[in-house]
């Protein structure tokens, strides 16, 4: 089996990369490193094209032979959105687009598209089933609204296989922290070991449903082999519940001392509070073990320690 992981030089593509290819799984990496790293190819070892998700020419040379396409590459972030709501939209949605047209181009049986909590917005209702509303607060969101919306489509439409899953808060070895729209836990270690404040967008009472970045990447997998679908999104969390000032104090216990902290102004487009339902995610990978928050950030901060010594 041939898969190719688009964004596949990100966070998530290089644990999937790492992952897949333990399974004896044929990848092949496609990015154009607007987001990805080079050093992240290398630490995957996976065979790498250099190409973006808006060229033609270059998904349809990547996407050749090959059985199955999972779709990460995206132009992250709410504030990156508001910044730019025109670039989010041509990457995240007609991308995704552009994708999906290479799948059925090149005969490609079976498409994963990423797609995010974020859809479900303003809705307040907790916790989030797929059958909710969505209510998307920020170009971001609605973005990744048309990206699972298209893949769906395409199912219906064009007979292609595909399943779109809603990611809640992924966290884990190579989330990049050096830039201005990090995610909190790898803003939050990042500023810990270089003795900064943790910067708190509001009270800090907004609860998350943090999920590990191995339990991406098993779901990821074992939809893949088993060219797993759905007619509807599916969520891909727990159902945990931890707010951010939870979060700071199990890095305080693993970091073994207080961690200073600044509040300030909540982020235009945040959601406050965000947890997944778990029952469809359950009822199509009934065995699922997942990693719980405290071993994962155990984890995740061992993994950053070692990448400032290497340094």
């Amino acid at each position: 089996m041939k898969v190719v992981i688009t964004g596949g030089a990100g966070f998530i593509g290089t644990n999937l990369a790492i992952r897949m290819q333990r399974d004896e799984i044929d990848v092949v990496v496609f990015d154009d490193f607007s987001s990805g790293t080079r050093e992240n190819v290398e630490a995957s070892g996976a065979p790498f094209i250099d190409g973006s998700i808006l060229e033609d020419a270059a998904l349809d040379e990547a996407f050749h032979g090959v059985h199955a396409v999972v779709h990460l590459a995206a132009r992250p972030s709410v504030p990156l959105s508001l910044a730019d709501p025109m670039a989010s939209h041509e990457v995240n949605a007609t991308g995704t687009l552009k994708v999906l047209e290479a799948c059925r181009r090149n005969m490609i049986a079976f498409v994963a598209v990423a797609s995010s909590s974020s859809v479900y917005g303003a809705n307040p209702t907790i916790p989030k089933t797929e059958d909710l509303t969505p209510m998307p607060m920020s170009p971001y969101a609605v973005s990744k609204l048309a990206a699972e919306s298209y893949a769906i489509s395409y199912q219906e439409c064009f007979e292609l296989r595909t399943i779109a899953f809603r990611f809640f808060n992924v966290y884990g070895p190579f989330q990049r922290a050096d830039h201005a729209y990090a995610a909190v836990i790898p803003a939050f270690i990042d500023a810990a070991f270089g003795g900064r404040p943790l910067l708190v967008n509001g009270d800090g009472e907004q609860f998350r449903d943090f999920t590990h970045v191995d339990d991406v990447t098993e779901v990821l997998t074992r939809a893949v082999v088993a060219s797993i679908t759905s007619e509807r999104p599916v969520n891909l969390a727990f159902g945990s519940r931890a707010s951010i000032l939870d979060l700071i104090t199990v890095l305080e216990d693993l970091m073994g001392r207080s961690l200073e902290r600044e509040h300030r102004n909540p982020r235009v487009g945040d959601i406050q509070h965000s947890r997944a339902d778990e029952h469809r995610l359950r009822e199509l990978f009934p065995d699922l073990r997942p990693v719980a928050l405290r071993n994962g950030l155990e984890s995740t901060v061992r993994w950053y320690e070692e990448k400032l010594k290497s340094q």
